[in-house]
């Protein structure tokens, strides 16, 4: 990766992440100052930020199809216990 050729021969989708990171790190007093640049080149290697991302989106939509399952449950036991 660092050498900045993909797998395709071309440039590697994360090399500019890297060259930023690296640039940063050559140059810096901190490592500290280039906490963001890293969490931006491991987010394009991993993509682990999105995959929380989606999996809370999905849950949450699970959370809402469940709710309005049992909500349409109760709206016809209801219905049906006033007619007897």
């Amino acid at each position: 990766m660092a050498s900045g050729w993909g797998i395709t021969g071309n440039k590697g989708r994360c090399y500019d992440f890297w060259t930023d990171f690296s640039e940063c790190m050559s140059s810096c007093r901190q490592p500290e100052d280039c906490v963001l640049l890293r969490e931006d080149y491991l987010e394009c290697l991993h993509h682990a930020k999105e995959f929380q991302r989606r999996n809370r989106v999905y849950k949450e939509e699970q959370r809402q199809i469940r709710a309005a399952v049992r909500k349409a449950k109760e709206g016809e036991e209801g219905g049906a216990n006033k007619h007897h």
